[in-house]
């Protein structure tokens, strides 16, 4: 359990009222998971608080993948947040939340998840905004206190709007089949291809990658529709992508013992890995591989690995060497078939 609230006891430490103050209770599985799996996407993290829950919010560098989970306020013990409050003490001006930390910093805090839930009862999580800090402290058996502190950088966490009902097919997949699947594939695997027809699906490794006699396996697997909990295919389509965003969407998802829902459509529009869960909701927004330069879609998504520079790595670099504000390179990027904004 979580506990979120407004804290007032941690003037005591000196600072002023946290923009954000948590409570973890014992298993601090899902919490860790989650930023176990952001961490495979990108190595920046935003805490994005707001009524709707605690999201945690990141994006890659290249702007080719997307993840948030959002914690609804039901997920904590208690959940209570401020809308804004005084950067200075001195000054009347009031700031929300706007939080980035270093995926490096704060991944090593949650890494050992097993030790955490053997060792830790009580795990407290607040913001100085003061001193741009977020501090972990860890209340662990025989009264033991561990204490990290955390900087953070001042930056308008991104929000990607996709409409996942307008794709044409929908999968919807328990993580113990998709497991057996993700299985065959080697670690050095960076893209991975998924093949539906309304009669089967496969997922493959990518044609794409070049062959390495000494160490390339090609992998393939077909599954029925009756093994899913939902099956729609309303297009038949090969889509390409990144396969370590699969891979940390599978393991937040075997500890939230939840399925996993994918919607897609045709090569070189953006797919979406999610979750809907009572007490929480996780969203994976990621580009595929266009697989005909002459399609007009193309310019919606992006390349997938540094050896594959075609026409869209360098379209979006041309653009980002001319444009100076990141919104802007994203609404490009996504066109109409994703909206970033700031929120």
């Amino acid at each position: 359990m979580i506990c979120f609230s407004s804290w007032t006891g941690l003037k005591a430490l000196g600072g002023q009222d946290p923009f954000l103050s948590c409570s973890l209770l014992c298993p601090h599985g899902v919490f860790g998971k989650a930023i176990q799996a952001l961490s495979r996407i990108s190595d920046e993290l935003w805490l994005d608080p707001s009524e709707k829950g605690l999201a945690l919010r990141s994006v890659n560098s290249c702007r080719s993948a997307y993840g948030c989970v959002l914690f609804s306020p039901l997920f904590f013990q208690h959940y209570q947040w401020s809308t804004s409050v005084k950067v200075n003490e001195n000054d009347s001006k009031t700031s929300n939340l706007n939080c980035k930390l270093g995926m490096k910093s704060i991944l090593p805090i949650f890494r050992c998840l097993n030790s955490l839930e053997r060792n830790v009862e009580n795990c407290r999580i607040f913001t100085r905004s003061d001193q741009c800090k977020v501090v972990i402290q860890f209340f662990c058996r025989h009264g033991i206190r561990r204490t990290h502190n955390v900087c953070f950088q001042e930056s308008q966490p991104l929000q990607v709007i996709f409409e996942k009902s307008m794709c044409s097919n929908t999968l919807v997949i328990q993580p113990r089949v998709l497991a057996e699947a993700v299985v065959l594939f080697t670690s050095s695997q960076e893209e991975v291809t998924l093949a539906v027809t309304p009669l089967s699906v496969c997922l493959k490794s990518s044609s794409d990658e070049p062959m390495d006699l000494t160490n390339s396996v090609y992998s393939e697997m077909f599954v029925g529709p009756e093994e899913f909990d939902f099956f729609q295919i309303g297009v038949d389509t090969e889509i390409t992508f990144c396969f370590k965003e699969l891979k940390g969407m599978l393991t937040f998802s075997e500890a939230t013992h939840a399925p996993i829902a994918i919607h897609f459509d045709f090569p070189g529009k953006p797919m979406a890995l999610s979750i809907d869960d009572m007490l929480l909701e996780a969203n994976f927004i990621l580009a595929t591989l266009a697989d005909e330069p002459s399609r007009a879609s193309s310019q919606q998504s992006l390349c997938l690995s540094q050896k594959q520079k075609s026409f869209l790595a360098c379209s979006l670099e041309q653009f980002l060497l001319t444009s100076k504000n990141t919104s802007t390179i994203l609404l490009t990027v996504w066109q109409q078939q994703v909206t970033l904004k700031r929120t």
